[in-house]
């Protein structure tokens, strides 16, 4: 190498690295651009059931003040919450990461299911009960005059999922589906919801956290009636984990954009919370992520997803 060729190679260096930074400008921005779409609330279609998915992010009772998830934070941010769920006009709202988390806590303290129902007074909840026989951290709002429950319960992701509180398949916290059975008042049909949060870290327990839930609710797919599936798979469309799921005889139809934004308003990735329908439901329209930010304030991190059934009229090719 002569004695110019390193001065030459620096000097070409320095005129592409403005570009090379330009352009993965544009194409993060094209990113964000690409998953912020989306668009208004649709008006309710006659018929149809407002089905709503919703991470609320577990409240910290320990945490400081200033941290976003402790209960200063939930106090700042319940008002947008509960705004928000007023203007989707649900009827059924299935909840995730609904805690008030201590160490140690013995679970009878619930901040965010408790001043929801008290804003939303339509509603009850559904999936909910004694936290000693039944994890309240997933309940599902039903809105009474549309809905009467008939049953509910949970299983945890775990080789013991019948035993509350089982850590999952590869011992981290424990995860869990619970459900409900409701009598549609409105179309007379059964109503089989089960509501999920699968695991973020282990794509192994996803995978097998999904296989059990394929494995629970075929019975309810065999025997008829509606079958809806809420909630954050920390999986996209197409993912190993939605195919075990949509191979089970359910249809997955993404929200567009993202659904998880950090708590900033940053759409970096493609949508992780779902409603899946059976393959004889049909929907009014696609999902709907709602991406509203009430005074200035997310109401969590993810946003709700909203979708619109219609108990028959979708044929069975679940892919």
């Amino acid at each position: 190498m002569t004695d110019t060729a390193v001065p030459r190679r620096r000097s070409v260096l320095r005129r592409l690295i403005p570009g090379v930074l330009v352009g993965l400008a544009l194409l993060v921005l094209g990113i964000l651009a690409w998953n912020g779409r989306g668009g208004p609330v649709p008006p309710r279609v006659e018929g149809a059931l407002r089905v709503v998915t919703a991470n609320t992010h577990y409240i910290l009772l320990d945490a400081p003040d200033e941290d976003p998830w402790s209960v200063a934070g939930w106090n700042r941010r319940a008002g947008a919450m509960a705004e928000v769920l007023k203007g989707l006009d649900a009827d059924l709202i299935s909840f995730q990461e609904m805690e008030s988390f201590r160490r140690g806590d013995d679970g009878s303290v619930n901040l965010a299911r408790d001043d929801l129902l008290a804003a939303l007074p339509d509603f009850a909840a559904a999936a909910s009960g004694d936290w000693k026989s039944f994890p309240s951290t997933q309940p599902i709002f039903y809105r009474r005059d549309r809905l009467r429950l008939l049953d509910q319960g949970w299983f945890f992701f775990s080789e013991t999922p019948d035993v509350i509180y089982s850590r999952t398949f590869n011992g981290s916290f424990p995860a869990f589906a619970s459900w409900a059975h409701f009598l549609d008042l409105q179309t007379g049909e059964r109503l089989h919801v089960v509501n999920l949060h699968f695991d973020f870290r282990s794509s192994d327990n996803r995978l097998r956290s999904a296989r059990l839930v394929a494995e629970r609710i075929a019975p309810w797919i065999d025997a008829g009636g509606q079958v809806l599936l809420t909630g954050d798979l920390n999986a996209r469309a197409g993912s190993a984990t939605a195919r075990i799921l949509t191979d089970a005889g359910l249809r997955l139809t993404p929200a567009r954009g993202s659904t998880y934004h950090l708590n900033r308003g940053l759409n970096l990735f493609g949508a992780i919370d779902h409603v899946l329908i059976d393959c004889a439901s049909s929907l009014a329209e696609r999902p709907v992520a709602v991406r509203v930010q009430p005074g200035g304030q997310w109401p969590s991190d993810h946003y709700p997803v909203l979708a619109q059934v219609f108990p028959d009229g979708g044929g069975c090719d679940p892919s």
